[in-house]
């Protein structure tokens, strides 16, 4: 009779996988060691770098780690050594060194993330909104009485936003 209750699909992956040597499966195999590894290095790491870096790879016997931006990678150079020895001793004693690369996604992903920041961000466009004064204004249509037909009405366009916001959401080119 058939196995009938439900199963988790990742286990039906394995199962099905174990049985063959198919590509997929090494990528599968190796994809949960890096996930592995890069639990324990974050375990390691100080609590203000775990966010900012991410195990990439671990191949040829080199540890290969992202990091946000400059900053976090000289960070983690002062982590480095310290990093190398506790790998060795627990983990990957075949562990030669630590390649440190900047991956600016992770910065992205973190400030995405972060309703804080997204918070902050707003208050800056809010902040940054350029106007232009009244005086400004006349400038700009005294100029356009002397300038070519296209440049003239573009500057009478732009005379027009006084008062108003410049930012682009508000433009209708």
């Amino acid at each position: 009779m058939r196995d009938s209750h439900p199963q988790a699909l990742f286990d039906v992956l394995e199962e099905s996988l174990a049985k063959t040597s198919s590509p997929l499966l090494t990528i599968q195999r190796t994809a949960n060691a890096i996930n592995r590894l890069n639990k324990a290095v974050k375990g390691l790491l100080p609590s203000e770098l775990k966010p900012m870096c991410r195990v990439a790879n671990y191949r040829n016997s080199i540890l290969i780690i992202e990091v946000a931006n400059a900053s976090w990678m000289t960070r983690l150079n002062y982590e480095k050594l310290n990093l190398l020895s506790a790998l060795r001793g627990s983990i990957l004693p075949s562990l030669s060194s630590i390649d440190i690369r900047i991956n600016p996604t992770l910065m992205r992903k973190k400030t995405e993330n972060s309703s804080l920041n997204n918070q902050t961000v707003k208050n800056m466009q809010t902040r940054n909104e350029r106007r232009i004064s009244a005086e400004t204004a006349k400038h700009l249509l005294r100029l356009a009485e002397n300038s070519s037909k296209d440049l003239k009405q573009r500057l009478e366009r732009l005379a027009a936003l006084a008062g108003e916001s410049t930012s682009t959401t508000n433009r209708k080119d």
